[in-house]
């Protein structure tokens, strides 16, 4: 089988729930983000996952403490690598901004097509979103990665093939999982922002 990536977002932080552009600024956990990071881990132990299938998985994680506490908690932090190229959009002058206070200033922006000032380029988050894909797709199977909303988001889109405006698309909750695969021999969404595990 050809292999597929699935995409772990990290759980909620003050600024995820908030609504703020958090992209370099290293934002801790709460408590809720911590309890949906374990969830997701028993989850991704059990079948049709299981483990993600055997040790050999590769797992990255990007540095970012609020991922790389959610890879820990849910239990594979020993197996993870870290890895900048999986580090949020570097928002520039947006850092901790809202969507709210972003269109005050500059209305009618949107991330996907306009960018940010002083921070990475659109060519710059596509070609990082590229130097996944084409890891993932160089794996012997599966594999899984740690990451944050805007990245894992433009991972998609360039798995499909598609420009990152695309992105815009198929948005992200904190905590979720994502699986990109294959249909008909062609780059597919198996599942997105797939949330079952924080159901009670």
């Amino acid at each position: 089988m050809a292999p597929r990536i699935l995409l772990a977002r990290h759980g909620q932080t003050a600024w995820s729930l908030a609504g703020k552009h958090t992209g370099r600024t290293d934002v801790p956990l709460l408590e809720e983000g911590r309890r949906g990071a374990k969830l997701l881990g028993e989850r991704l132990h059990r079948p049709p996952f299981d483990g993600p299938a055997g040790a050999g998985v590769e797992v990255r994680t990007s540095p970012l403490s609020r991922a790389r506490e959610t890879c820990e908690l849910a239990g594979f932090g020993e197996r993870a690598h870290t890895w900048d190229t999986l580090m949020e959009w570097d928002y520039g002058a947006y850092e901790g901004m809202t969507p709210a206070d972003i269109q005050a200033v500059r209305p009618g922006w949107l991330i996907w097509r306009d960018g940010v000032p002083e921070g990475e380029s659109l060519a710059e988050v596509t070609a990082r979103a590229d130097e996944v894909v084409a890891w993932a797709r160089e794996a012997d199977r599966d594999v899984l990665v740690f990451a944050h909303g805007h990245i894992l988001r433009s991972i998609g889109a360039r798995w499909l093939g598609l420009p990152l405006d695309f992105a815009a698309r198929i948005r992200l909750n904190p905590t979720s999982l994502s699986v990109l695969g294959w249909a008909y021999g062609e780059p597919a969404i198996e599942s997105w922002n797939d949330l079952g595990h924080l159901v009670a």
